[in-house]
């Protein structure tokens, strides 16, 4: 297996990993820690006769506040919102028409 040198800010990850070349003192990238923006607004969890509808960007965030709020209900874990099995369908089509993505 071919082994692949990455380049950090005009430096390679090759020799000593005492941070002078783009790596933590463990030899670690620092890039690889940062998270990929997600490719979907929320997650839906079913949880039987409960949902739970995970806002993962900030305009998800904003959907719930502007559509949902906090004091709709029992919201223990605001802004993750707890849904009746009843209404999940309505709500993601209306997440979905407003152009937000759910997965």
């Amino acid at each position: 297996m071919a082994s692949r040198s990455i380049i950090v800010a005009g430096t390679s990850n090759h020799g000593s990993h005492n941070g002078r070349n783009g790596l933590t003192p463990k030899g670690r990238n620092p890039l690889q820690n940062q998270k990929a923006p997600p490719t979907h607004d929320f997650i839906v969890e079913n949880h039987g006769s409960i949902f739970l509808l995970r806002p993962l960007t900030d305009a998800a965030r904003n959907w719930v506040e502007e559509h949902i709020g906090q004091d709709n209900g029992y919201q223990p874990y605001f802004p993750t919102v707890v849904i009746d099995h009843s209404y999940i369908s309505d709500i993601v089509v209306g997440i979905q028409n407003d152009g937000l993505v759910c997965r």
